[in-house]
């Protein structure tokens, strides 16, 4: 498969959401960044049932952004596996077990006032 040279934040975000649903990953949640910050053009948030899924849907992302996109992202916490970072640049993905990620509820922050956190895709159900 050609590389594609620089691809979109769009193109990265569907790439993005596709392997989070590709390896299971729950309650998968986008945040468009545009206009509020300058760290990205969008957030993915999503949970892993355990460190080693959380861990492992990390690795397999950033590994298909290599493959297709040549990109080299940025990862924090993989090897704990509690709460991944990965930073492609344009989508800052955030991969976290459900306690923690309740515990820090990083929705409630950059979500917009009043509004409700809803799936980044529609739900197929399998």
């Amino acid at each position: 498969m050609a590389a594609q040279s620089q691809p979109t934040s769009e193109q990265l975000l569907e790439r993005i959401l596709s392997s989070l649903s590709d390896d299971k990953a729950e309650d998968v949640v986008q945040i468009d960044l545009r206009g509020k910050t300058s760290i990205g053009d969008y957030m993915v948030l999503a949970s892993g049932r355990s460190t080693r899924q959380v861990a492992a849907i990390s690795e397999k992302l950033m590994d298909r952004l290599k493959q297709e996109f040549r990109i080299s992202c940025k990862v924090e916490g993989k090897d704990a596996g509690d709460w991944v970072l990965i930073d492609t640049g344009d989508v800052i993905v955030h991969l976290f077990r459900p306690e923690v990620r309740e515990f820090y509820q990083l929705e409630k922050m950059w979500m917009p006032a009043g509004a409700e956190s809803a799936p980044a895709t529609p739900a197929a159900e399998d």
